[in-house]
C-alpha cells in the first residue's frame, strides 16, 4: 500500500542536450510507452502523493504524460536542477494537501527502471529529519528522500548542482539502505542508453 507520509517529485524540467534533437521525455520505451510517463507510472505505483516538475510553458499532454498527474511549473529551469528543485520545493511547502507529509523522494523523470518494491522499502524509513538514500553494489542512487526539516534548505538551492551539498553538509543525518535494484542508478542520457531499459510490471532493469 502506498505510503501518505512521503511525495514523490519527478524532475522533469532540464533541457537533456546530451539525449540530442529529440525531447528524450517524449522517447518511447519498448513497450510504447514515453519515458516520463514510465518513470511517473513506476512512481504511482508506490507513492499516494505525486508531484511532476516541468518548465512553466509545458502541458503533461504536450509531453506524453498521464492527464491526472500533478504538475508543479518551474520558471527558471534553464539554470539548473537546483534552481528547479528551489521553486519547486517552495510550492511544495505551501500546499495544504501536503501538510501532513514527512519527506520529499526526489526522483528523476529518465528512471523508470526502479523497481516498486524499492520504492516503498526506501519511503517507509522516512522521517522529518533524514535524509535517505539506497545504494546498489556500493553506490547511492535514486530516489533520495529528504525529511521535512530540509524543505527550507532546499528553497534556497541554485544552478545545476542539484542538493548533492545538503547531502555532504549533513553526514549525520544521512541514512542509506542496500538494495538489490540496478534500476536506481540507470538513468538515460542518450539514445543508446534506452537499450539498457526494460520496464515490466514490478520489475527493474535488465542488463
Amino acid at each position: 500500500m502506498p505510503c501518505k507520509r512521503v511525495v514523490a517529485v519527478i524532475m522533469a524540467a532540464g533541457s537533456s542536450r546530451r539525449f540530442g534533437e529529440q525531447d528524450k521525455r517524449r522517447a518511447l520505451l519498448a513497450g510504447g510507452e514515453t519515458l516520463l510517463n514510465a518513470s511517473f507510472a513506476r512512481a504511482v505505483e508506490a507513492f499516494t502523493h505525486c508531484r511532476v516538475v516541468l518548465r512553466d510553458t509545458e502541458t503533461p499532454a504536450h509531453l506524453g504524460l498521464a492527464e491526472h498527474a500533478s504538475v508543479i511549473g518551474v520558471a527558471h529551469a534553464d539554470r539548473g536542477l537546483g534552481t528547479s528543485l528551489a521553486e519547486a520545493f517552495a510550492t511544495l511547502a505551501g500546499d495544504p494537501s501536503l501538510a501532513d507529509v514527512q519527506a520529499a523522494a526526489i526522483l528523476l523523470g529518465d528512471m523508470p527502471a526502479i523497481r516498486a518494491d524499492t520504492l516503498r522499502r526506501v519511503q517507509h524509513m522516512a522521517d522529518t529529519a533524514h535524509i535517505i538514500r539506497p545504494r546498489h553494489a556500493g553506490r547511492p542512487g535514486h530516489p533520495v528522500l529528504f525529511g521535512r526539516d530540509f524543505w527550507p534548505a532546499l528553497t534556497h538551492l541554485d544552478g545545476d548542482s542539484g542538493a548533492r551539498r545538503l547531502i555532504h553538509q549533513h553526514p549525520e543525518r544521512c541514512r542509506t539502505i542496500d538494495v538489490e535494484d540496478p534500476g536506481i542508478l540507470l538513468d538515460v542520457d542518450t539514445p543508446s542508453d534506452l537499450q539498457h531499459l526494460a520496464t515490466p510490471a514490478g520489475g527493474g532493469a535488465r542488463h
